[in-house]
């Protein structure tokens, strides 16, 4: 062998020879597996203690969120329970109607103020209430003392914890005909008000129950994203110059962005839900004109009226919209850069 065919080092040697080539085939790159990436059998076997531990979480799950979806075949029947002690014999036997029950809610004035109200409920809660806890969890975060970071956050937690019964009794003492606030306008010669049953005020008092109630739950998660933030970027703005504010603008309203961005997709998916239990105790004291909602507008139309059938329709109906709706806001976070609830 001459020396010009002698390969210099190994790297040569080895990108001389070339691997045959099957007839028929272009060379390109192998296909498989991804190296290191483990076989499904694998990581079963290597995860199969977690998929234990979450087994009883998912049959839960399926239980209770995805077996009953079957039930909205009551939407397209007029449903009779009488028929027979057992619910799916029922099913079975009631007379189908298709689409019947879905023309008489369109034709329905009652439903269309039900979604106005629920409507006009969500827009409030979501500019009035969304940003509260934002700010809140600022706030706290701010307090360099951590026993009075603690105690404040705590303070403001404690409200998650009482009922609506509770809720509604505490504003009630405040803000009803004999509450705190109307005695106090009585002795100093004004009339007294009564928010508690006042229709016009209604939207404005569910939603200052519901930031009063539930603002310090939103906390906690602001806190965490707060926590995860390096304090190197606030060291950094601040040798640049800024203040507070800049700092608070440039580094931490960022670094919330992704959690903002999830919670709000979540929130607009659950629009048409403001709250049942909360305006069912109030509904009676407003009446439905200013109160009824959707969930409301489901329970009185199928528990009280016994119109199955119909209300299972309006269940449906909310249900569609709001899938579309986490769907639409979903893609919104996405062109924003965000994850959102799901990657693309």
């Amino acid at each position: 062998m001459s020396h010009s065919t002698v390969p210099r080092n190994r790297a040569e040697a080895v990108t001389t020879e070339k691997a045959p080539v099957a007839p028929g085939r272009a060379p390109g790159p192998r296909r498989g597996r991804p190296s290191g990436k483990p076989s499904l059998r694998l990581r079963l076997r290597r995860d199969r203690v977690l998929l234990l531990m979450t087994l009883p979480a998912v049959a839960l799950v399926l239980l209770f969120n995805y077996v009953p979806i079957l039930g909205n075949i009551v939407a397209f029947q007029d449903y009779d329970p009488y028929i027979s002690d057992n619910g799916v014999v029922s099913m079975l036997n009631s007379p189908w109607v298709g689409l019947e029950n879905f023309r008489r809610i369109f034709d329905d004035s009652d439903f269309w103020n039900a979604v106005t109200n629920t409507l006009v409920l969500f827009f409030l809660q979501l500019v009035l209430y969304f940003p509260i806890p934002i700010l809140l969890a600022l706030l706290i975060n701010s307090v360099v003392r951590p026993r009075l970071r603690a105690v404040s956050q705590a303070i403001l937690y404690l409200p998650h914890f009482f009922s609506w019964v509770l809720v509604i009794a505490v504003f009630q003492q405040l803000f009803g005909g004999a509450g705190l606030l109307s005695q106090l306008l009585r002795q100093h010669g004004y009339d007294g008000l009564d928010i508690m049953t006042d229709p016009e005020t209604f939207k404005y008092l569910v939603t200052a129950q519901s930031v009063w109630k539930d603002a310090g739950w939103g906390i906690i998660v602001f806190l965490a994203a707060l926590a995860a933030v390096p304090t190197d970027l606030y060291e950094a703005a601040a040798m640049d110059g800024a203040d507070r504010w800049r700092r608070i603008w440039h580094v931490t309203l960022p670094a919330l962005r992704p959690v903002i961005a999830l919670l709000l997709v979540l929130r607009v998916g659950d629009a048409l839900t403001v709250g049942f239990e909360q305006i069912l105790l109030q509904r009676d004291a407003v009446g439905p004109g200013a109160s009824e909602v959707l969930d409301t507008f489901v329970w009185w139309n199928g528990v009280r009226n016994q119109d199955f059938g119909y209300a299972a329709a309006a269940g449906l109906i909310k249900g569609v919209v709001s899938l579309g709706l986490v769907l639409v806001a979903n893609k919104v976070a996405h062109l924003m850069g965000e994850q959102g609830v799901y990657k693309k």
